[in-house]
């Protein structure tokens, strides 16, 4: 029997079929697999259960609320949080071992390769894209952002060198899907900061997002898929800033005057 140190993966989903499997598969070496599910209309949790997960029925506060739920829920020394669309590969596999074993640090940032419409992405911005992702458990913790949360290590933090394979846009739907409730959840947060929404910060903003994707972060190199996630990248900037000044002052009914 090892004495190596153990891991759980903490995994937050909702209808999420198509990739739930898949994503437990990659981490079936881990000692514990906990999906924490926020009503599934789909096939989730019984795929997630099959799949040897432990699976835990829950509402949705957030994002970061979510994970910290899981975190607190876990049995082990190590959690790891992965998303449904993201896989763990074996290379990345034996060094999450290595690293956990070897007491090093106390948190691990780990690279990430993302898929947009078909292509990985190498250039834009997108790679590397080291995340805050493995840490022991007594010292780690999620904010608490409705959708940009992250992942939060009191102690010490290295980086591996493997990447996580993260399906993130594999087609036109899922951009279209994600640029509506993505932006949303980001304009929530903006305005729990304080952050103030006009049309004329969302065009400069979405401009500036197209240059710094494009050029500064050299997403020309990544052929027609850079452009593309470009204008992406301007569509949600522009879009966050728009429902921000929304959410702040409602639209009005417009008044049909006889």
């Amino acid at each position: 029997m090892s004495n190596r140190p153990s891991l759980t993966v903490v995994i937050v989903a909702k209808n999420e079929e198509r990739n739930i499997a898949d994503c437990i598969a990659s981490v079936s070496f881990a000692d514990e697999i906990l999906v924490l599910d926020s009503g599934s209309k789909d096939l989730t949790v019984q795929l997630a259960k099959n799949a040897g997960a432990r699976v835990v029925e829950t509402d949705w506060p957030g994002y970061g609320p979510q994970v910290a739920r899981g975190f607190s829920l876990s049995t082990s020394e190590w959690v790891l949080s992965l998303d449904a669309d993201e896989r763990i590969s074996p290379q990345l596999r034996d060094e999450i071992l290595v690293a956990i074993a070897s007491a090093r640090h106390d948190g691990w940032r780990l690279p990430r390769i993302s898929e947009f419409c078909g292509q990985f992405i190498q250039h834009s911005g997108w790679c590397p894209d080291y995340t805050l992702r493995l840490g022991r458990r007594v010292k780690s913790g999620f904010t608490d952002h409705f959708l940009h949360a992250h992942m939060t290590v009191d102690g010490s933090i290295g980086h591996l060198r493997q990447k996580i394979i993260h399906y993130s846009y594999p087609n036109m739907h899922d951009v279209l899907e994600k640029l509506d409730r993505y932006s949303t959840g980001h304009a929530r947060d903006m305005q729990t900061s304080g952050k103030k929404g006009n049309v004329y910060k969302a065009v400069l903003h979405g401009v500036f997002s197209f240059l710094r994707t494009y050029v500064v972060r050299l997403g020309f190199l990544d052929g027609q898929h850079g452009l593309m996630l470009a204008i992406y990248n301007a569509e949600y900037t522009y879009y966050k800033y728009i429902k921000l000044m929304f959410l702040e002052k409602p639209a009005a009914r417009p008044v049909i005057r006889k």
